[in-house]
């Protein structure tokens, strides 16, 4: 739709001229299954004479009152802003529109449960999209107060911001939940959540004495796999960690937690009322590396109602402190107080991982971003935003000391509560905690892009003594900066005795600040050159790194006799990072990764193996083996779930691997066998969503068509069910099979947003490439019309998701330059999306040259 786009220089001009006072929202949700009706009373101050606009992506305006005086919608409205003319001192507006349901995952999101027929609702409103559900300011720093008055079904519970009321008969089977006003909030943390959902209910007590009421709420289907008393475990250790570091109790009157269909991020920090995807309600046996996640995800969310919520930024601009401190705090408080006590190591396999991967893309960005306007938001929710700010965050606390970090912190939240801030805010106080100068650490980590490099010099004499020992830094020539990094040096050994024999454990660490191309490190000299010498040891900087001809030698025999987690995961990370960079083969690393991942203990990290050993064998071996290479991948994979412990997290992502890679016909064999139960594996259960796993490895190897796929849906139609079925259907290998997804998805546009990525993900799952060759010229003629027709969310789902980046040619290259040409200065947040998909393919046809 014309006309969504909200520049920052709007938005400036827009808070110079008026304040929002607060807002009296009513809805109608039993009208119809398309729009509702939607009143909007605003109460605002401005400069007396100016005018302005509110934002309202509206079906129809019916009425629009500007201080008693009605407005002509025709005349003021465009169905995306209406115009404001001639304001007062002190105004009311009243606009009386049709809002319409969605079914993207954005604004008011409509779902149909299959299973009952019920209908669910819930609100995703970030960035721009509270303007779909009423008319708004939209804009983080015009914070206001909200009521809400709705009108649904009777059997329906209605969640908000503030606590849900007793509803009053509205008659027919409708009854109204008028909600007292929200706290000062902005507009995209506001919520409605409504629908038949079931919930558990328990309480805690704040740090200052109140109640806090807690709700966890999902779709009735899902109830019985609804495992609520961890969740409620999990929000108490937050509560009781981020209240105590915070110095601020829990600013808001109740907290939900709200499990939602067809959401398209992990989870959204609505203050009171967060809402999860329902991927977290667990209704198979899923991996720890999963559970830990919703963990993780859930202490995000937590962290965000001091941070985001309470204290928000003043423009977009600001939003990676939101996300990063999030972030960090989140992996923090799962390591010091919960369970998850391994969690920085998930986070250096995961969320580093995923840094490192952004920021060397040619759309690299400074972590504090130029945002122009709402488009260079939505394609800054990137791996800069979140994983890299809290890595940097990190580097921060490690830099000025975690007390003097958090002090700085508390006198934040003691001297912003409810308003809006801008970076310097924070920093000030870092720098009257701390006693430090950040404004040279702020301009080289926060307003620089790209990723340093770290390489150990060292020199020893013929005892094997060291002489010199020197950390190298180094950066792309793109982005030539180095940074200061605090940082540590591990010494490890093999143990030639007692309980450790056998393993590599640290004999030494040296922590230290470097800065420059070179610094030494003078305490090193004279001691016994170690086994292995581990570069950024506990993993406080954010640099990649390499090892040492004999470090790297001893990493290829011993990776996995690390005693500990971390340091065998940086090791790792260092592998995939040469692999990546086409500096070593990348069959060496399917090796490497095949002969130790069957003794890694940590599941987050062998999630993340898996995941960049397909990308290993699928985009960077040499075409020339890369059939034999994936085959004996295979292989092993199955091998390696044989030989799991019965039961064990381990087998069950050996088993989903080996599903996935499985193509040749004996291994299809072995897929089919575990589906008919003919072969078994002690402690696993092949479970309902295996089932599906299983069935779409078939479908992808032209083993079931789509009587099979129908057949397990009868016995699975559920949303779960329906989606999996959607990307099996998608995996099909037939020129007809391709056609018809390609034509559901881009051309007809038809199922909702989650169903689209269902099959989104089918369609590029092929081992005949060639299936694949007649859609390049298909995808270049229509993401320019897919963009300009379809919201951000679907558009970039289908931009992204089939763009052919399994088509590894220099041909796929040549097709993206003569489209970015042709699209000129057109749509940047499309070309961003398209030069960041041409990359991958330039990097894996480097990687491949560097495998033959």
């Amino acid at each position: 739709m014309p006309g969504l786009n909200l520049t920052r220089a709007e938005a400036i001009e827009r808070s110079a001229t008026l304040t929002v006072k607060d807002y009296d929202v009513t809805l109608d949700l039993t009208r119809s299954a398309e729009t509702f009706p939607s009143t909007t009373t605003v109460r605002f101050s401005a400069k007396e004479g100016s005018s302005s606009f509110i934002d309202a992506v509206t079906a129809k305006v019916h009425k629009v009152t500007l201080n008693g005086t009605e407005l002509d919608p025709a005349t003021v409205s465009d169905g995306v802003r209406i115009q404001l003319p001639d304001l007062a001192a002190d105004n009311v507006l009243t606009v009386e529109a049709d809002a319409l349901f969605m079914n993207t995952g954005e604004g008011l999101h409509r779902f149909v449960d299959p299973v009952d027929n019920e209908v669910y609702l819930y609100s995703q409103f970030e960035v721009p999209d509270s303007r779909r559900m009423f008319a708004v300011f939209e804009q983080p720093d015009q914070k206001a107060q909200f009521t809400f008055h709705i009108t649904a079904p009777s059997h329906w519970d209605v969640i908000s911001n503030s606590p849900t009321p007793t509803p009053q008969e509205a008659g027919a089977g409708r009854s109204t939940w008028h909600f007292e006003p929200t706290l000062t909030m902005s507009s995209y943390i506001t919520a409605l959540i409504a629908g038949p959902y079931e919930s558990v209910r328990s309480e805690l007590t704040s740090s200052d004495g109140r109640v806090i009421p807690l709700g966890v709420f999902a779709r009735k289907s899902l109830m019985e796999f609804l495992d609520a008393d961890a969740v409620f475990e999990l929000t108490r250790q937050g509560f009781e960690f981020f209240e105590k570091q915070f110095g601020t109790p829990y600013p808001f009157p109740k907290y939900d937690q709200l499990f939602v269909p067809e959401f398209n991020a992990g989870a959204m920090e609505n203050a009171g009322a967060v809402t999860f995807l329902e991927s977290y309600v667990f209704r198979s046996k899923v991996t720890d590396a999963m559970v830990e996640r919703r963990a993780i995800t859930i202490l995000h969310e937590l962290a965000h109602m001091w941070f985001g919520d309470l204290v928000t930024m003043r423009w977009w601009n600001d939003l990676w402190l939101n996300e990063s401190f999030a972030e960090f705090m989140s992996t923090l408080a799962a390591a010091e107080n919960t369970k998850y006590v391994d969690a920085w190591t998930s986070f250096s396999s995961m969320e580093k991982s995923w840094a490192y991967r952004q920021d060397q893309l040619p759309s690299t960005h400074p972590i504090k971003a130029q945002i122009s306007d709402l488009e260079d938001v939505l394609v800054n929710f990137d791996g800069i935003t979140y994983a890299k700010g809290a890595s940097v965050l990190r580097q921060l606390v490690a830099w000025v000391g975690q007390e003097e970090f958090m002090a700085g912190v508390r006198a934040y939240f003691g001297k912003h509560a409810w308003s809006n801030t801008e970076l310097p805010d924070l920093m000030v106080e870092l720098e009257a905690a701390s006693g430090r100068d950040l404004s040279a650490w702020t301009e080289k980590w926060l307003e620089t892009a790209g990723v340093n490099t770290f390489k150990p010099a060292i020199e020893v004499d013929e005892d094997g003594a060291i002489t010199s020992f020197s950390i190298l830094q180094s950066a792309v020539a793109e982005h030539p900066v180095l940074r200061p990094h605090r940082a540590a040096v591990g010494f490890y050994s093999l143990a030639t005795s007692g309980a450790d024999e056998g393993k590599l454990v640290r004999t030494h660490r040296a922590e230290l600040d470097v800065d420059g191309a070179s610094t030494e490190v003078p305490d090193v000299v004279g001691m016994p050159r170690p086994d292995l010498v581990l570069l950024n040891d506990d993993d406080l900087a954010y640099a990649k790194i390499r090892l040492d001809d004999v470090s790297l030698a001893t990493a290829k025999r011993h990776l996995k006799d690390f005693k500990d987690s971390l340091p065998r995961t940086l090791v790792s990370a260092s592998a995939w990072d040469a692999a990546r960079d086409g500096e070593t083969p990348a069959r060496e690393y399917v090796e490497l990764v095949l002969a130790n991942i069957g003794h890694e203990s940590d599941s987050t990290v062998v999630t993340v193996l898996l995941r960049q050993l397909a990308t290993a064998l699928h985009f960077y071996v040499t075409p020339e083996r890369q059939r034999e290479t994936a085959v004996a991948a295979a292989d092993s994979l199955w091998t390696l779930s044989r030989e799991a412990a019965a039961g064990s997290d381990a087998q069950l992502q050996f088993v989903k691997a080996f599903a996935v890679h499985a193509q040749t016909g004996l291994q299809l064999d072995t897929v089919q066998a575990l589906l008919d139960g003919t072969e078994t594996l002690e402690g696993l259960d092949i479970d309902q969503d295996l089932r599906w796993e299983l069935l779409t490895s078939l479908a992808a190897g032209a083993r079931a068509g789509q009587g099979s796929i129908d057949a397990e849906l009868a016995r699975d139609n559920t949303q779960n069910g329906q989606l999996a079925a959607a990307t099996a259907h998608a995996a099909i290998p037939t020129p007809e099979g391709k056609a018809g997804t390609w034509e559901s998805v881009v051309v007809r546009g038809e199922g909702a947003n989650a169903v689209q990525r269902a099959s989104i993900t089918g369609f590029g799952r092929v081992w005949d490439t060639s299936l694949l060759e007649p859609y390049v010229e298909k995808y270049f003629a229509a993401i320019r019309g897919v963009w300009a027709e379809k919201s951000y969310e679907t558009a970039s789902t289908i931009i992204t998701g089939l763009y052919p980046s399994q088509l590894v040619a220099q041909s796929t290259v040549d097709a993206t330059d003569a489209f970015l040409a042709g699209l000129g200065s057109e749509a940047p947040a499309l070309r961003r999306l398209v030069v960041e998909s041409r990359d991958g393919v330039m990097r894996a046809l480097k990687a491949q040259a560097a495998d033959v």
